[in-house]
């Protein structure tokens, strides 16, 4: 074949190879990642399981507690004497033990119920709060119906601060709780009305939390009662997402076996709140028109009130928080004031 016929031919194979190289693979595009489940309370990545609810004990003797740090929500409320119990409610984290347990009071009926059908965990009620509690929209899975293999004493504890409940065993003979799902709030980005905060304190009758603010964590960092507050692991527990709201507090009409008069955390209705995120404080507005409707959080002109990633706490309380403030940068030498 002359040159001039071998030009033909490879004119004539180059559409046919461009044709076969256009239809091989491209090695160098990757597959699309699958999109990660978040948490609807955290915005974590974490799925948005069944929901069980969890009253912790939280008195000095009480502490350290177990499995907190895996709760995706904390709420501190007032009981009798002034002193304070946690909720956990958990989602998408179950630690396989949990305590110290406590009993459930009237308040906690009211906080969860805008989370739906919950598994409720505690200790024992009271004979006249049994009735209201079989009347409301939660699963009873207290120590009252369930075996000493669930709910059980640490032998390392004192009682009565010493039961400790295995969550999972509950979750596998448990059935139609209401699995994680929007309960009022969004994540987003921090609004820019938000001042530079030191630390905070949060203050009871007879409790106390305080909440520092770690640069190199990037967390708020509890103190409880004046003493750093760790996990029984060793896990210091703290979020950069921290609402302390303001409530009213009221006698009830229960009481516990020593005479004391039971308090009623009321958070249905509406008050003042501050958002503590990224080592700042803004104040915010809540409001919650029943039991079962979620709660919605403004800024004060109104525009909705974003939250941090991470494990909210809800501090709920009456007294007015303490707050101290980062000290103004000064300006130097030719820097603007």
């Amino acid at each position: 074949m002359n040159i001039r016929g071998i030009r033909v031919l490879l004119l004539c194979l180059i559409p046919v190879l461009i044709s076969a190289c256009s239809s091989l693979p491209n090695v160098n595009e990757s597959e699309p990642e699958p999109e990660v489940e978040r948490n609807v309370y955290t915005n974590l990545p974490g799925s948005n399981g069944e929901i069980i609810a969890v009253k912790i004990d939280d008195t000095n003797a009480a502490h350290p507690q177990q499995g907190v740090e895996f709760a995706d929500i904390v709420f501190v409320t007032q009981v009798e004497a002034g002193l304070t119990r946690l909720m956990g409610i958990y989602s998408s984290n179950y630690p396989e033990v949990i305590g110290p347990v406590r009993s459930a009071r009237i308040s906690d009926l009211e906080i969860l119920a805008q989370f739906g059908r919950v598994g409720f965990l505690y200790s024992g009620a009271q004979s006249k709060l049994r009735p209201v509690i079989a009347q409301s929209n939660l699963v009873n899975l207290s120590a009252e119906r369930n075996p000493p293999t669930i709910y059980f004493n640490d032998p390392s504890r004192t009682p009565p601060y010493a039961m400790m409940v295995k969550p999972n065993l509950l979750l596998e003979k448990s059935e139609s709780l209401a699995v994680a799902q929007s309960v009022g709030w969004s994540h987003g980005e921090i609004s820019d009305k938000g001042k530079r905060i030191e630390s905070v304190e949060i203050n009871w009758p007879n409790a106390q939390y305080q909440a520092h603010w770690s640069k190199g964590e990037k967390l708020f960092l509890l103190k409880h009662n004046g003493k750093e507050n760790f996990s029984s692991t060793g896990v210091a527990l703290g979020s950069n997402m921290m609402v302390i709201q303001k409530i009213e507090i009221t006698p009830s009409e229960y009481g516990d076996k020593f005479g004391g008069i039971t308090p009623k955390n009321h958070v249905v209705g509406q008050g003042e709140a501050f958002l503590l995120r990224d080592g700042r404080v803004i104040k915010a507005l809540w409001s919650r028109e029943t039991a079962s409707s979620q709660t919605k959080w403004t800024l004060l002109d109104g525009t909705e009130a974003k939250f941090a990633d991470g494990q909210v706490w809800f501090f709920l309380t009456d007294q007015e928080p303490e707050f101290t403030y980062q000290a103004s940068k000064r300006p130097t030498a030719g820097n603007n004031p």
